[in-house]
């Protein structure tokens, strides 16, 4: 078994959503559930197929997004993941929905930080171990930076 770090590439104002399913039918019930959850997102969706013809399914609203997502999707080559990267929206709105499709085993992560996938290698193929989802912590929140998170959350309209 070989180890290896993918990163993903996460185009400017995307967000990212990395997860693992468990049949074809996956990529339509994604594309449903981004249109049906938001008429503005604008998304791109690759699945790696995990058996017959093991293609890289593919669906969306946005062209860009659909190339880089499949760009990125041949990066990992590991079985029956998907890659959603969205514009326009929050991955907030999106995860409940995509959690609750049938065929959605996992969700390794959710982010517009940069995104290093761990993948182990066999003779057989490729399968994700984890996920590096940003930076390490570099300090601990003080005074200023609770008053800078909760303002952050009232401007995009998260709270009140």
């Amino acid at each position: 078994m070989e180890l290896k770090s993918v990163s993903m590439e996460i185009p400017g104002g995307c967000n990212l959503i990395l997860g693992h399913a468990h049949f074809i039918k996956t990529v339509e019930d994604l594309h449903e559930i981004m249109v049906g959850t938001s008429s503005q997102v604008k998304f791109g969706l690759a699945f790696c197929e995990a058996s017959g013809p093991c293609l890289i399914r593919v669906s969306g609203n946005d062209n860009t997004l659909q190339t880089v997502a499949t760009k990125n999707a041949q990066a990992l080559g590991a079985g029956h993941t998907f890659i959603i990267l969205m514009q326009e929206a929050y991955p907030i709105n999106f995860l409940n929905h995509i959690k609750q499709c049938s065929e959605v085993c996992t969700i390794h992560c959710a982010t517009a930080n940069p995104v290093d996938v761990i993948v182990a290698e066999t003779d057989q193929g490729r399968g994700i171990l984890g996920v590096v989802d940003g930076f390490s912590p570099k300090g601990i929140e003080g005074p200023e930076d609770a008053r800078a998170r909760k303002d952050f959350l009232r401007k995009i309209g998260y709270k009140l």
